[in-house]
């Protein structure tokens, strides 16, 4: 029996067997709508040739040769991906704007029986939802700043206060960077971060899975973490919240980004070309002197160094002008495992629910 093809444009209120997008990999590289897979009915160079014959040739041959393409991906998807699907499979389809690619998946699927839903407008459609919600949900929750000099090891607290059950925050992670010059992901060479678009994507989606009446933790972070933008919804939000600020001794601290960052110690060369942006802020007898150290494989005085010189001064003005609302000092002796356990432990009952 023939299904009729269903339209929203509210994909978030309902539950499917599977989100379908037909777009081409680089389109969903750039965003997606979080969960779905990638079955494009026009990869990037068929896009490209159907384009091209449409503007050189006429609309109707590329509509032809892109007809015979998409049926022959369609065939290909069929053969593989949907060939165990059960009759009960329902899936959300959706392409640009709504219009052929994801239709002619769709019509396909729902002759053979599935129960299919088109997303009406497309990825356009969700785009618009994502910026809607961006500006009004971080309104609606209540956060609680983790702050610190660099190496105090926030984000590393964050993760046991998650691990405790606390709702936390994690933008670095969301952003794939540790939020300064430094701060690239390495797996081998620097890791690329997700596209402002799907860094705003992964953003809602975390920010949906808190529960309202709880404290969100979050790390004090500026307005942008590498390449990406954080929206000025949440910014503002961050910037009205109390602080809780964590001191470490700067030995500690030393140690502790030693071994964060032990591809920078492994790559000298790739250190120094950073370290070369900061030649206006530090000047170039500093960067000459930081330079001497990585040679002389100084690292500890390197380290400590370019905390004092730069990083702590940088975000001691920062936290006067962006978080300045410190309620709490936390001095600890260290970071281990149970020196934090002590910290998170003794944040209950004050600090998990809204205060």
């Amino acid at each position: 029996m023939v299904a009729s093809l269903k339209y929203t444009r509210e994909p978030h209120k309902e539950t499917y067997s599977e989100i379908i997008d037909v777009r081409s990999s680089s389109e969903f590289a750039e965003d997606r709508i979080p969960g779905a897979i990638n079955l494009p009915v026009l990869n990037d160079a068929e896009r490209a040739e159907v384009g091209t014959i449409y503007k050189q040739f006429s609309p109707f041959r590329a509509r032809k040769i892109g007809a015979a393409i998409v049926s022959k991906n369609i065939s290909k998807h069929l053969n593989e991906h949907f060939a165990d699907k059960e009759k009960n499979y329902q899936p959300l389809i959706y392409c640009w704007r709504g219009g052929q690619r994801s239709a002619s998946l769709a019509t396909v699927l729902s002759q053979i029986g599935w129960r299919v839903t088109l997303l009406e407008g497309g990825y356009k459609t969700y785009r618009s939802y994502v910026r809607q919600e961006l500006d009004s949900l971080p309104r609606e929750l209540n956060y609680k700043i983790l702050c610190g000099l660099t190496g105090s090891g926030k984000t590393h607290i964050l993760e046991k206060m998650r691990q405790k059950g606390f709702q936390v925050l994690d933008l670095e992670a969301l952003a794939s960077h540790r939020g300064s010059l430094l701060g690239e992901e390495w797996k081998g060479k620097p890791s690329p971060q997700p596209s402002q678009k799907y860094f705003d994507s992964k953003l809602l989606q975390a920010l949906q899975s808190f529960n309202p009446n709880e404290t969100v933790w979050v790390e004090s972070e500026s307005s942008k973490i590498g390449q990406v933008h954080l929206p000025q919804s949440l910014l503002k939000e961050m910037k009205q919240s109390s602080c809780v600020e964590i001191k470490l001794p700067i030995d500690k601290r030393v140690q502790f980004l030693l071994a964060e960052y032990p591809h920078l110690v492994d790559n000298p060369e790739f250190l120094k070309a950073k370290l070369e942006k900061l030649k206006s802020s530090c000047g170039w007898k500093k960067i000459s002197n930081w330079y001497q150290m990585i040679n002389n494989q100084d690292w500890e005085l390197f380290v400590r160094d370019i905390l004092e010189s730069h990083y702590d001064p940088t975000y001691r003005k920062s936290m006067q002008h962006n978080f300045s609302q410190v309620e709490q000092v936390i001095s600890l002796d260290d970071l281990s495992d149970s020196c934090i356990e002590n910290y998170v432990d003794s944040l209950v009952p004050s600090f998990v629910g809204i205060s």
